[in-house]
């Protein structure tokens, strides 16, 4: 079987790309000014707002790490479940709502 070199690969724009331009807009449907237009959405700003608001306590790190080499450090395992049982049922009923 011979494969076909008639066609070029590379030789023509990509497919979403080739209706952006036809259409003037994008993917999802809004009108779009130009190929370098970026718009985030309200959770992505809440997602990178979020991790500079979070304190790193490096006392509280090294104390703990230091416990666990020592053989101090003692793990809860039931109010970790209780954390995270609240938790799923904080996401399922969030979930709910939208």
């Amino acid at each position: 079987m011979k494969i076909d070199t008639s066609i070029k690969p590379g030789s023509g724009a990509n497919v979403g790309e080739t209706r952006s331009r036809a259409t003037g807009k994008t993917a999802a449907g809004t009108p779009s000014s130009s190929a370098a237009d970026v718009q985030l959405s309200g959770l992505s700003a809440q997602l990178q707002s979020s991790g500079e608001t979070t304190p790193f306590d490096a006392v509280r790190v090294s104390e703990i790490k230091q416990a666990i080499g020592e053989g101090r450090f003692t793990i809860n395992a039931g109010a970790i479940a209780d954390r995270l049982i609240t938790s799923a049922k904080e996401l399922v009923n969030s979930q709910r709502q939208t």
